[in-house]
This record gives C-alpha cells, structure tokens and sequence, in this order.
C-alpha cells in the first residue's frame, strides 16, 4: 500500500551550487547537508539533491512513493510489467530505497522509512 509521493530527488552535477539554489527557493536550509546527500523538509515533503544520481541513471526527478512493505510493492510493480531499475538499496538508517520504470520509461520510486 502507498501513502503517496512523499520525497522527490533531483539528480545534480554541483552539489554546492544546488544546495545554495534550492535553500534560497524553498525558503529552508537543509536538515542533511552531506556530500552524498542534502536533504530539505519542506511542510513535510522530503525534496533531496543527489550528486551521484546521474551516474545511476537518473535522467531528471524522481518521485518516491512512501510504502509499508517495499519488497511486496516492488514485487507488485515487476508482476504488473515495470522492469526494475534500482533493487532494494538501504540508504541509510534503515531508510529502504527501489526504483523501476514502465513501459513508457518513466521512473517509479518507492521508499520505506525504518
């Protein structure tokens, strides 16, 4: 079951010149601020930078859906004819991560918070 689309990653190249743009547009400094990842909450939406997501295949945002069991909802998304893209990676924390893509390309997150 999803609880809907609760963090979106932009895929960056300049980490620094991110962090500097997306504090000033979203009005927040952020709650992670690490070379790998700089987090910002934003009312409750996670809006995250990632420099290494284009070098695993990240073409643009990705919105990650909030899950309870991301095994099952992986296994549910590969059964329905999405191909996987990312198996499930811990990221962290016990914060669980997976991603896949359907049949037009598009890229379907999920994240399950520990």
């Amino acid at each position: 079951m999803t609880e809907g689309i609760r963090t979106i990653i932009y895929p960056v190249k300049d980490i620094v010149q991110a962090k500097k743009l997306y504090s000033a547009f979203l009005g927040v400094e952020p709650y992670v601020d690490e070379a790998y990842y700089v987090g910002f909450n934003v009312g409750g939406q996670e809006v995250g930078l990632d420099p290494n997501g284009h070098k695993q295949g990240m073409t643009g945002p990705v919105g990650y859906c909030q899950v309870n069991d991301i095994k099952k909802s992986l296994q549910l998304l590969l059964d329905a004819g999405a191909q996987a893209q990312q198996e499930v990676k811990d990221v962290g924390g016990g914060k669980l991560i997976a991603s896949v893509r359907d049949a037009d390309g598009n890229v379907i997150g999920l994240i399950q918070l520990p």
